[in-house]
């Protein structure tokens, strides 16, 4: 193990929903959803009394709301979002310059030589976590050890405001303890599969040989073998090679139908994951522009907690942006597009994260 680095992963606790709570004090210790209500709305993000019924991201609202008797739907404020974010970012860079964000809520810190404070990386975390809650007055968990993948376990661990240290002398054992659908980067397909296999804990996965765990799982197997023996040497990396990825097509006869909306959206997902996939990018954001024949342009834009990649999840999402409210367009629509932001690589990526949406659109 390469034990020379000390690496914080601070990873906001329901970010978008405890922004709401923040500032609507009516909504505290109550179940809210952000997204949409209608019919065909889809959850944002979800305030952890709703997690307790099994609300989470890129469920569709109507499903929400008979998991969750009172679930609160509020709209998405991007920009109060934006805000906190850019006021905790700013809290990191007291503390280092090696900052790599995931998402808007989430980032590893490289602090083996600190800018400021203590020498002490889970000293620096503790600092960190009361500065976000005394400026920006909401909570965050974090995961200290000496590489990525500890880091981002220990940050999951205690959630939520919680602290977890993983020592090198104490890596080893505690991967091996941990169940397996609590690996990073191993999601419940793989995991039922895992159990299938008599993999149920890390001690199980860590005595399969690489040549079997790549019969089992392809390419994924060389990453459990390497996680699981917690050998993990990812950089933490200050910088993005691209901010979005999107297409857009005008069309020379308006659209005036939801069938002919969806056609050309399908169409467009496709040129658009085919895009991320020549770069090696998955992204966040899923956004669609919509102009109509007057030339009126809107936007509508929804942010997961897991990212996408694949043509079936992009278009999911963004016909699910279609007909969120306000509904369809009133008007023919003579250009439709798709972006995808909050970028970074698949490689430095787990296999097993992207989204996996496990609902059929209606009719």
């Amino acid at each position: 193990m390469y034990i020379g680095k000390k690496i914080i992963h601070v990873d906001m606790d329901a970010f978008f929903a405890s922004v709401e709570q923040r500032d609507f004090p009516h909504l505290r210790g109550r179940p809210v959803a952000v997204g949409g209500s209608s019919q065909r709305g889809v959850v944002a993000a979800a305030s952890y009394e709703a997690r307790k019924f099994g609300v989470h991201s890129a469920m569709p609202s109507a499903l929400a709301a008979k998991k969750c008797p009172g679930l609160i739907f509020v709209p998405s404020r991007f920009d109060a979002y934006q805000a906190a974010s850019r006021q905790i970012r700013a809290i990191f860079q007291r503390y280092t310059d090696i900052i790599e964000p995931l998402s808007m809520d989430e980032a590893y810190l490289d602090v083996t030589q600190p800018k400021m404070g203590p020498a002490s990386a889970t000293s620096i975390a503790r600092q960190i976590k009361a500065a976000i809650l005394s400026e920006v007055r909401l909570t965050a968990s974090a995961g200290v050890s000496f590489n990525k993948f500890l880091a981002k376990i220990g940050s999951d661990y205690d959630k939520p405001d919680g602290l977890t240290v993983i020592k090198p002398d104490e890596a080893l054992g505690l991967i091996a303890r941990l169940p397996i659908e609590k690996f990073y980067g191993v999601g419940p397909v793989t995991a039922d599969k895992m159990k299938r296999n008599g993999i149920h804990y890390g001690s199980d996965l860590s005595r399969h040989s690489l040549n079997e765990l790549n019969s089992m799982f392809g390419k994924s197997g060389q990453y459990y073998f390497r996680m699981v023996r917690c050998l993990d040497d990812r950089p933490v990396q200050t910088f993005r090679t691209r901010k979005s990825v999107g297409a857009e097509r005008t069309f020379e006869i308006n659209l005036e139908t939801s069938g002919a909306f969806l056609q050309k959206l399908e169409e467009i997902a496709d040129k658009v994951t085919k895009r991320l996939q020549d770069n090696n990018l998955i992204g966040y954001t899923v956004t669609i522009k919509i102009k109509t024949n007057d030339f009126e342009v809107t936007t509508r834009q929804t942010t997961t907690e897991t990212p996408v990649s694949q043509k079936e999840e992009i278009f999911e999402l963004v016909s699910l942006l279609l007909f969120h409210a306000p509904g369809l367009p009133s008007k023919p629509v003579r250009l439709l597009g798709i972006t995808i932001s909050s970028l970074r690589s698949i490689s430095e990526y787990p296999p097993d994260q992207q989204l996996k949406l496990g609902f059929q659109l209606g009719a």
